[in-house]
């Protein structure tokens, strides 16, 4: 089995959701013996920002590209192989102004290939990446999850929901940590709260998917 384990938060030693995809990571391999795992850093090796270059070989352009156009799509190629490599991921996805990292949208930039991760067909789009199980650990500042207000403000955790089954992923599992800007009190308890999540993330059994 191969982990690919993903961190996005700028914070560095700081970052409660570094802190938590290592233990999700620890937890999944304890609980299944002799699993590998890949890790990618997108703060240390950020892809660039989507741009034409790195969509121009998308569109069925294979002759007179550009250095740019063939040093992009190298890069997305790499991360897209890498992610259709893994049976299991865990994304670190802190929230930042109502949504995600902009480095973690950058990756998602590059897996969405057509006939790669998805396609379109005659009853509309069918993702190509079944079969993986997706732990993202979501750490919060504030509170998000427990009013219709803090819902509406959330681009997070519904967006990885959207484009992760869009990719045709259904098993995606949440470890929130929310509240741990404030205090010390909020934080401790967002923390216990988020360890009780990983080990129940990481001993359920992975859903049995088409691949």
């Amino acid at each position: 089995m191969q982990l690919l384990h993903i961190d996005s938060a700028i914070t560095g030693a700081q970052s409660v959701s570094r802190q938590l995809t290592a233990q999700v990571t620890a937890a999944w391999v304890a609980a299944h013996p002799g699993t590998q795992v890949d890790y990618l850093d997108l703060i240390a090796n950020a892809p660039a920002h989507f741009t034409m270059d790195a969509l121009a070989p998308r569109t069925g352009q294979t002759e007179g590209l550009s250095e740019a156009q063939v040093r992009e799509n190298a890069v997305s190629e790499q991360l897209v192989r890498q992610f259709l490599a893994a049976d299991v991921l865990v994304i670190g996805a802190p929230f930042y102004n109502f949504s995600i990292p902009t480095q973690l949208k950058a990756w998602i930039d590059r897996l969405a290939q057509p006939g790669r991760t998805f396609r379109y067909t005659a009853n509309g789009p069918e993702g190509l990446a079944k079969g993986k199980t997706v732990i993202v650990v979501s750490s919060r500042g504030g509170v998000y999850s427990t009013s219709d207000a803090g819902r509406s403000m959330d681009h997070q955790e519904s967006y990885l929901q959207t484009v992760l089954g869009f990719f045709g992923i259904t098993d995606v599992r949440f470890v929130r940590a929310e509240g741990v800007g404030m205090g010390e009190a909020a934080k401790a308890s967002a923390l216990s709260t988020a360890l009780v999540h990983i080990d129940e993330a990481a001993n359920r059994p992975q859903l049995q998917q088409a691949a």
